[in-house]
């Protein structure tokens, strides 16, 4: 986050920078107010494509075994333009190397994901995937899959329509 509010104050000094440039070069025809506004401009710009651009750099550095399975874009009260233009501020990806499948249930799989949020760390957890059934149960302290491949200490769900996670980790299996 230091690094981005640096990089914040150095867009707006190189903008101001081109406006007093620009001033000069016009011969002092351009306004006084041109050089805040352009350094103005500078930060608001860097601040956009830094928010906006963040899932995508995000997810282009993660292995090519590691895929994106969902992903959220909304609006923020606070920042009224994402109503117009969503952001991506979540999305979970699946670690494609680590799906375990049930010795008795093929259909019952394991498999890691990764929740990635701007300003936040990386979290990740287990989650049990009945490729039969088309459901998913988020694997937390004390849930447990038997030899028989039966499920306790947790509920099963329909995933939203929008959630490849169950696409995804039966297609590799």
């Amino acid at each position: 986050m230091t690094l981005e509010l640096l990089a914040a104050v150095v867009a707006a000094v190189a903008m101001a920078g081109i406006g007093l440039g620009l001033r000069r070069m016009s011969g002092g025809r351009l306004p006084r107010w041109f050089v805040p506004v352009a350094a103005g401009a500078g930060l608001l710009g860097f601040t956009f494509w830094n928010e906006y651009s963040w899932y995508g750099r995000v997810s282009a550095k993660l292995p090519p075994e590691i895929s994106v399975v969902w992903f959220s874009r909304e609006g923020q009260p606070l920042r009224p333009w994402t109503f117009v233009v969503p952001l991506t501020t979540r999305f979970v990806a699946l670690d494609r190397r680590e799906i375990a499948v049930h010795p008795e249930r093929p259909g019952l799989r394991i498999a890691t994901l990764y929740s990635f949020a701007r300003w936040q760390p990386v979290g990740n957890g287990l989650v049990a995937v009945d490729c039969d059934g088309q459901r998913i149960a988020m694997l937390v302290q004390g849930a447990a899959i038997s030899d028989r491949g039966e499920l306790s200490g947790a509920d099963w769900t329909q995933p939203a329509p929008d959630d490849r996670t169950v696409q995804a980790v039966c297609e590799d299996g």
